[in-house]
């Protein structure tokens, strides 16, 4: 059904450095790439979530386990900012340990298909998958969106939809 979970308490050094999926507002052309992602990355490229749903927040999206598919950026860190950018988007996601009953999101292992390197358009469906960390709503706001959210068709989240805000994947 879902990849299995794994996730590390913010600020304690990971087993293995592993890419981030983000889908929000970290995307490149986004408010928080900027921000954050400028010059701490060392590729970028479109890839795909499966097994997600994604649904719109206040000025940011949330993704949740579902059937479907989430769109996005599969992102791998600069040489020696690996450690600083995993504290960064700990920071700006309000994740403070796995299953904290504050966080906002919770940031687990999922596996990714990656797209061609590039342009946009069409990721995945190569079958071949990447483990990476994945901010997926927390499991209160994940009920809220289940009862009362709104889904966002297709699973792609553009600036076209709510301004980004300071705080999005």
């Amino acid at each position: 059904m879902t990849a299995a979970v794994s996730t590390t308490a913010p600020g304690s050094p990971p087993a293995v450095e592993r890419p981030f999926f983000v889908y929000g507002t970290l995307l490149p052309g986004e408010p928080n790439h900027e921000l954050f992602l400028r010059g701490r990355t060392a590729r970028e490229r479109p890839a795909v979530l499966p097994r997600a749903l994604l649904y719109e927040g206040p000025g940011h999206p949330y993704a949740i386990d579902g059937h479907g598919r989430v769109h996005g950026t599969l992102l791998t860190a600069a040489p020696g900012v690996y450690g600083e950018l995993l504290g960064l988007l700990d920071h700006l996601e309000e994740f403070l340990g796995p299953g904290h009953p504050r966080n906002l999101y919770e940031r687990v292992v999922r596996d990714v298909e990656p797209g061609p390197d590039g342009g946009a358009g069409g990721a995945g469906g190569s079958g071949t998958t990447v483990r990476a960390w994945v901010y997926l709503a927390a499991a209160a706001v994940t009920r809220s969106l289940r009862t009362g959210g709104v889904l966002i068709p297709g699973g792609r989240w553009t600036t076209g939809r709510t301004p980004g805000g300071p705080d999005s994947p």
